[in-house]
């Protein structure tokens, strides 16, 4: 078994985690991030660079370079009901320095992270290696027991952040309470060729009961068609060609590309779970992004809140930990500062889900488009609204603390003895 002593350590190398990572070792603090996989390099990621996500870029004097990178801007949001087209939201009219929404596949995101985050000597990313249990002394969370490529490694840290997304095993570990809000469908998602002319935007459609999303990935479009919930195996039986019909009714200019899709194997469910911590930290233990707040897939903003929910954590807790452990009333301030805007952002999504998405789904025929859509087209200024939810959020975030130059010496990595500390789940047995 290897041995780590840090600071901090982080389960999960997602847009929440690495960016806590960054920020903290940006400040000085020692910090040491877990991702299980041996790259970043996965289909069906939020791709989505929020005008939000792109000013705390600016702030960290990332903005430049980071543009540098392949990406496309979407500057309107539109949705199609069925021949009528409308502009939902309208990103020029927000006081951000960047008035786009970005698309860049998220696998570059985080390279791009991760290679910033490398030159602070205090930031160490151990890929492969995944946290699978919570360490405990006395009564606070002393690290994790992670599996690593050559075996077990056991991390010491004053303070653990669970960034593991909406699967994660380390809050399920640590038993914090948890509220089930739920969503009545689920999403699969499928790739379609692009072809030159297509529109590099983003492309939603409801039409016949059905409801279509497709983002522009340069060599492919990215695709996500909404199913009720639980109907996937249903739809799998009907066979790969009845799928295809499926898609060829609400595809619209792609409809001809549908025959790409040759199986099953090519379809990747997403079960949308909606739900949020009730307590999002214990002594030692904090969890933010996916882990602390599933969102549902409405909006594309649960990168931005991942992002928005690290940059809290960082700025509450960068001046704390520079003297020393967190304690737990530091921890619960960044729940207090995140849990308002969560709450804001999954009330407009249920509200979304159970008043429009569910009906579609439900019905046969293509709803009537809603008040809210006509009154958007008559009056553009009211644009600015969505655009500021979708691109901005509720509470957005700006990077507060500068790094101490005084604590950019060599990396702290110790070979130490076995901590004092036994799994949780033994600890209470």
């Amino acid at each position: 078994m290897d041995y780590i002593s840090t600071t901090c350590v982080i389960a999960g190398g997602g847009p929440a985690g690495l960016m806590a990572g960054y920020l903290l070792a940006r400040a000085g603090v020692d910090v040491t991030v877990l991702e299980k996989h041996k790259d970043f390099l996965r289909d069906f990621r939020g791709d989505t660079i929020h005008p939000s996500t792109l000013e705390i870029m600016h702030e960290l004097g990332l903005l430049e370079r980071f543009l540098n990178l392949p990406h496309s801007e979407i500057r309107h949001l539109t949705v199609e009901i069925g021949r009528q087209k409308f502009t939902v939201g309208d990103f020029a009219r927000l006081s951000t320095r960047c008035k786009f929404l970005g698309l860049m596949p998220q696998w570059d995101f985080l390279d791009f992270l991760a290679h910033e985050a490398r030159k602070f000597p205090h930031f160490r990313l151990l890929m492969q290696t995944e946290a699978r249990d919570l360490l405990m002394s006395g009564k606070r969370m002393a690290g994790v027991l992670a599996k690593g490529p050559s075996g077990a490694v056991l991390v010491r840290a004053g303070l653990t952040i669970a960034a593991d997304g909406r699967h994660s095993i380390l809050r399920d570990k640590s038993r914090l309470p948890k509220k089930e809000i739920g969503a009545p469908f689920d999403v699969l998602w499928l790739k379609l060729p692009t072809q030159r002319g297509d529109p590099v935007d983003i492309v939603g459609r409801v039409m016949g009961g059905q409801f279509f999303v497709m983002l522009w990935r340069d060599a492919y479009w990215q695709c996500a068609l909404g199913i009720p919930k639980g109907s996937f195996d249903e739809i799998r039986r009907e066979g790969i060609t009845g799928f295809r019909a499926r898609l060829r009714s609400i595809a619209g200019f792609a409809r001809d590309r549908v025959e790409t899709v040759t199986g099953f194997d090519q379809v990747k469910l997403l079960t949308v779970a909606v739900d949020r911590l009730e307590q999002w930290a214990r002594p030692g233990f904090l969890c933010i992004g996916d882990a602390a707040h599933a969102m549902s897939p409405v909006g594309g903003v649960g990168v931005n809140l991942a992002i928005q929910d690290a940059v809290a954590a960082a700025n509450i807790l960068g001046p704390v930990m520079r003297r020393g452990a967190p304690k737990l009333a530091d921890l619960k301030k960044v729940q207090r500062r995140r849990e308002w805007p969560t709450r804001v952002v999954q009330w407009a999504q249920v509200a979304a889900q159970n008043r429009i998405i569910a009906p579609t789904l439900r019905a046969a025929r293509t709803p009537e488009p809603p008040l809210v859509l006509k009154l958007l087209q008559r009056y553009p200024a009211l644009q600015r609204i969505p655009a500021q939810l979708v691109g901005v959020g509720v509470r957005p975030e700006h990077v507060r603390f500068e790094t101490d130059m005084v604590h950019l010496g060599q990396p702290r990595l110790e070979i130490v003895p076995p901590p004092v500390v036994i799994p949780i789940h033994q600890h209470r047995r």
